[in-house]
């Protein structure tokens, strides 16, 4: 087992590290470089917009059926029969909520036909987790982290013949929603035949006492779910609704968004990972401390060496990646990146956290950061505009941290330590200081970027915030969860 926990979360960290990227930056940038701040502004907002409410299409549901085909591999024909019956009717309700929102905030023609397309998508990306959930649960490792990238690997391919084929002078941002589509169907059709090949039988139905159940155990879990989503992705919906170049400043933040949204894909993965480790810990009784302690130097040392580095090379950063607007945007990355590291720390807390069953707690904690997130948009966007809502998003990022960081020493009865953390401020200091010193090294730019990044890790190892002994525990506890 464990070797085959090790392939698998190799070959699953590989493929994404490999196809997101790609996405990210040889796609979706892209596309908006063709396209134009103001049509990709609108897609982004109308794409968070959809997001924001995408929970009501799983519920927690996918995280319990994984759980239990995992224990009992037999129920998988009744299941699945069952719960495609109530994916489609949370579909439903999904799409009523969508639009009904939408038809609030003034969406009207076009607007509302993208927005049924980006719905559309989410409902198919929903599906193909939930197909991927009963694939993993019957430890078909290699096929799930397989499947985990078909949606991306068919989107980077319909996309490039658009972009790059004989139709690219009149490419339109409603090609590439729909390239998207096409993409979550395909995908999610193959993922379905993988699961319905294992059941044998499939017919779908709707099980009321088995939808109530379901509910009772997953709400808190989708209500965090939710609120999280509003405090991290509202602020291009606001911006877009309430400016009158809002779908300009929209794209302006994107741009800027787009470098954060592929790094956090390090700590999501860093969170799964470290899931089932403090859960066997918590219950086999055994102190999280030391992981706790190693898994927050990590993550933090990458993240603040990448947001420092970032900052310190925005405008040549912003230049490269862009045609439109790459000095306003440079000022967003500059402000944005600051989040990665609090969204790393709150990965880490939430994570533990979560395991240790306070949704409670995390839900009053994520209904703060929502209030405090749409009150600083209200307050700052119509002034500071995109800068404006990058203020906000640091600010509210930075108080989810520190208030899972105080709740978590309250639950486990943690006592910081003076000369730990003397020492990790001492690294902070050094290390915004070797970022800022690459700049007069170096002629060009990208390789002080290079220098910055290994300068800082190799001075955490000289300060001790973690050795390799410590890179080789982590790795080999995460072998045995």
């Amino acid at each position: 087992m464990r070797k085959k926990f090790a392939t698998n979360l190799i070959l699953l960290l590989a493929l994404n590290l490999i196809v997101k990227p790609v996405w990210i930056f040889g796609i979706d940038r892209t596309v908006q470089n063709m396209v134009g701040a103001s049509e990709y502004g609108l897609f982004f907002a109308l794409f968070n917009f959809s997001f924001l409410l995408n929970i009501f299409l799983d519920f927690g549901l996918t995280n319990y059926n994984n759980r239990e085909i995992s224990r009992h591999a037999q129920l998988l024909p009744r299941y699945l029969s069952n719960l495609m019956g109530i994916k489609f009717l949370m579909a439903i309700v999904y799409f009523l909520l969508c639009f009904g929102f939408g038809l609030a905030l003034g969406y009207s023609g076009r607007q509302l036909w993208l927005l049924g397309f980006l719905a559309f998508n989410q409902f198919l990306s929903s599906l193909i987790l939930y197909f991927r959930s009963n694939i993993s649960a019957l430890q078909m490792f290699k096929t799930d982290s397989l499947l985990s990238v078909t949606d991306r690997l068919l989107m980077i391919l319909f996309t490039a013949l658009l972009i790059w084929g004989p139709v690219r002078e009149g490419f339109k941002i409603e090609w590439f929603v729909y390239s998207q589509t096409l993409s979550y169907a395909v995908a999610a059709i193959i993922g379905f035949s993988i699961v319905y090949y294992q059941s044998s039988t499939f017919r779908m139905r709707f099980d009321r006492v088995f939808f109530y159940s379901m509910l009772k155990q997953s709400y808190p879990y989708a209500l965090l779910v939710l609120l999280m989503s509003v405090y991290s992705r509202i602020d291009t919906v606001m911006l877009e609704r309430l400016l009158p170049d809002g779908d300009v400043q929209s794209g302006i933040y994107a741009q800027a968004f787009r470098l954060l949204d592929a790094a956090n894909m390090v700590p999501f993965l860093f969170a799964s990972l470290l899931l089932p480790m403090f859960s066997k810990m918590i219950k086999q009784n055994e102190s999280v401390r030391p992981l706790l302690g190693l898994a927050f130097n990590l993550l933090t040392v990458s993240s603040f060496t990448f947001a420092v580095t970032c900052f310190i090379y925005r405008n040549p950063i912003m230049d490269l990646l862009y045609v439109h607007h790459p000095s306003e945007s440079s000022a967003i990355l500059g402000i944005l990146m600051f989040t990665f590291i609090f969204i790393s720390v709150t990965y880490i807390f939430g994570t533990l956290l979560t395991a240790n069953g306070n949704l409670r707690h995390l839900n009053v904690v994520s209904c703060f950061g929502v209030l405090l997130n749409i009150g600083l948009n209200l307050l700052l966007i119509p002034k500071y505009h995109a800068v404006g809502a990058a203020f906000s998003s640091v600010i509210t990022q930075f108080t989810m941290a520190l208030l899972q960081v105080l709740l978590t020493f309250r639950v486990f009865k943690i006592v910081l330590e003076a000369k730990k953390a003397a020492a990790f401020v001492l690294f902070i200091i050094v290390g915004v200081l070797l970022a800022i010193f690459s700049t007069y090294v170096f002629s060009v730019w990208y390789v002080g970027f290079v220098f910055s990044l290994g300068t800082i890790v190799v001075f955490a190892f000289i300060f001790r915030i973690f050795t390799f002994s410590d890179i080789l525990m982590f790795l080999l506890k995460g072998n045995k969860s």
